[in-house]
């Protein structure tokens, strides 16, 4: 091993120290599975702002969006469109929203679980048949930072690809373990400012080393006109179509499915602080998105033809653009923004997949007397397992960052977001309509993802989240209506939003 690797190595240890402390911090704070999976509902602006976008963005941030405007060039800004226009309308419209149903809806402290207490499901098969496809696509989605984990030891390191895993997996599931939803929140918020300065940093230094925007933009249009044009695809110089344009501004709908966003709107102290962490994530999103699409074509041309990466290892743009332009030290501090991205959305997924679990099905239907110390260490119990599950989907060494993120995505946004936006705000939607909405939505996007050509092209978020919606209010309208005691909750619910 090299100095310059030892060094490295350092600065990566001290960063996994100082979020490991955070962890052991927190585990004599969490007494309840309350405080363990919400926080008790006490974070503040900005800390759930800072870490509802830390844990959305994920490795796919630094490596994933980076890889694909290294291919195709600003035409990647269409996915960047859709996420930011879904991140603003999910806090707009949800956030308050969720916050103050979950808190009438008998205090639920999970999705599956406001579900269950908002149409009076006194059977608990619907937050069953919710945590299913929170383990299903959790699972993948998790994978998906395992292998960024991977592709960030072994490129900088050489370290084998399945040790990487590993040691990736070990760390996040110990702080996980320990501190719960106060511990990933926090740890949340300090990966969310390091993203923030690393993701900015990175290509505006690239950029004035190659003479500033204007020469930049000169040696872009001079290397591939296309790749300034998002219209056509930089990497092929084919046109877009309509149906691929849908497909990717599409990627914003499943803002309003996803489990470990919404979390964090259900744990913020108060709903009027929400209004102050809307503005605080909205620009937090554009600057990285935009700056993460900058890596990947200011990449293209400072690194020249003195690396090329394909097959896949375009992915690594941000990690080669780091060594090149930084000493080894810095350059170590600047690769852990793509472990804080990696941590910031790999902890909240394992945490929110073991209260589904731990909750929705263990209490639920399993052991419902269970104690409060019981239900714990159940909780911890199934933050390894699932641990354990996503390294060994993520041994696929062929995997993408983007191919995992986009089918997990779609899969939440199908299931959940029609039912969502339904249950906050249609008050005729009833149970029946709700156990329609998550199996024909979930179902639809884990078939349509397995189909190709033609109109079988388009993401499988959008039949997922058109065909949902279509069950929930053909059904809901089809059987009776909800009972009194459920539209008398909607409307207190309603007048307390208003």
């Amino acid at each position: 091993m090299t100095f310059d690797s030892i060094i490295t190595i350092a600065a990566f240890c001290c960063y996994l120290i100082f979020m490991l402390c955070i962890g052991m911090y927190f585990v004599g704070k969490n007494r309840t599975t309350n405080e363990y999976f919400l926080g008790g509902r006490q974070l503040g602006s900005w800390v759930t702002s800072m870490s509802a976008q830390a844990s959305d963005m994920s490795g796919w941030l630094l490596m994933g969006l980076p890889g694909a405007a290294y291919l195709s060039g600003i035409s990647a800004g269409w996915i960047a469109i859709g996420l930011a226009i879904g991140t603003y309308l999910n806090w707009l419209f949800v956030a308050k929203r969720l916050r103050q149903y979950t808190k009438t809806a008998d205090d639920a402290i999970t999705l599956p679980q406001f579900f269950k207490n908002r149409f009076h499901d006194e059977s608990g098969w619907i937050s069953v048949i919710a945590a299913v496809f929170i383990l299903v696509f959790f699972l993948f989605y998790t994978a998906s930072g395992f292998v960024s984990c991977a592709k960030l030891f072994s490129s900088v390191f050489g370290i084998p690809y399945l040790v990487s895993l590993v040691i990736g997996a070990v760390v996040v599931i110990s702080y996980t373990f320990a501190g719960g939803f106060f511990a990933v929140c926090w740890t949340d918020f300090f990966q969310g400012i390091l993203m923030f300065f690393c993701v900015l940093a990175v290509p505006t230094i690239a950029i004035f080393s190659m003479g500033g925007p204007t020469e930049f933009f000169s040696q872009v249009e001079a290397f591939n006109p296309n790749f300034l044009n998002m219209f056509v695809d930089g990497a092929t110089g084919v046109p877009y179509t309509a149906m691929g344009i849908i497909s990717l501004l599409a990627w914003g709908l499943g803002y309003f499915g996803q489990p470990h966003i919404l979390v964090r709107f259900m744990g913020i102290s108060s709903p009027q602080a929400i209004k102050k962490s809307r503005r605080i994530a909205t620009i937090w999103v554009l600057i990285s998105l935009a700056a993460a699409i900058m890596i990947g074509i200011s990449g293209r041309m400072f690194l020249g033809d003195s690396i090329v990466l394909t097959d896949g290892n375009q992915e690594t743009i941000y990690i080669s653009m780091v060594a090149k332009i930084f000493p080894v030290f810095i350059a170590g501090i600047f690769l852990s923004a793509i472990l804080a991205a990696i941590m910031s959305t790999a902890d909240s997924q394992l945490l929110v997949t073991a209260s589904a679990l731990t909750e929705d099905f263990y209490h639920n239907k399993v052991h419902k007397n269970a104690s409060e110390k019981e239900l714990m260490w159940v909780s911890r119990g199934c933050v390894m397992a699932v641990a354990i599950i996503a390294v060994l989907i993520a041994t696929n060494q062929n995997s993408t960052i983007l191919g995992l993120v986009s089918y997990a995505w779609g899969g939440f946004g199908s299931a959940f977001g029609p039912l969502v936006l339904c249950s906050l705000f249609w008050r005729r939607t009833n149970k029946q309509g709700a156990y329609a909405g998550i199996i024909v939505g979930g179902v639809v996007d884990l078939v349509w993802a397995q189909l190709s050509g033609g109109i079988f092209d388009l993401y499988e978020i959008v039949p997922g989240f058109v065909f949902g919606l279509l069950a929930i209010v053909v059904v809901s309208l089809l059987t009776p209506a909800p009972t009194k005691a459920v539209t008398d909750e909607f409307d207190s619910y309603h007048h307390c939003v208003e």
